[in-house]
């Protein structure tokens, strides 16, 4: 089955897929400029690769993020089914993981390793 995982974030979108086996690839970010845009890039994102099933990062610690989160996924209007994913200091993992590389921008990469951290946690599970 195809999997694909997104870290909601306020500018960024964060993307893994998982193909086959256990490999989660990272893959290029979005970049929000409206929810209604993002919400268009995921979907296309989803068709382009033919996924079959979206695990989506969720912080229990943050109600106001959870329903921005709720909002967001009733944007996507899904025709495939999706899993919520625990995911604390998902991001702030990603981050140690890029400490020591080049200085690094905010262009998404942190926030797509955060999208494969949430996935591989959800395949061990």
């Amino acid at each position: 089955m195809k999997l694909a995982s997104i870290d909601i974030g306020l500018k960024r979108i964060g993307i893994a897929i998982n193909l086959t086996g256990d490999i989660v690839t990272p893959q290029n970010a979005i970049l929000r400029k409206n929810r209604n845009q993002a919400a268009k890039d995921v979907n296309s994102f989803l068709n382009e690769w033919e996924i079959e099933k979206l695990i989506i990062g969720c912080p229990s610690a943050s109600p106001d993020m959870q329903k921005r989160i709720e909002h967001f996924i009733k944007l996507l209007e899904l025709k495939i089914p999706f899993e919520m994913q625990e995911e604390n200091m998902s991001s702030i993992e990603a981050e140690e993981l890029m400490k020591g590389n080049i200085k690094y921008k905010r262009d998404g990469r942190v926030d797509s390793l955060a999208a494969k951290i949430i996935l591989e946690r959800y395949l061990s599970k």
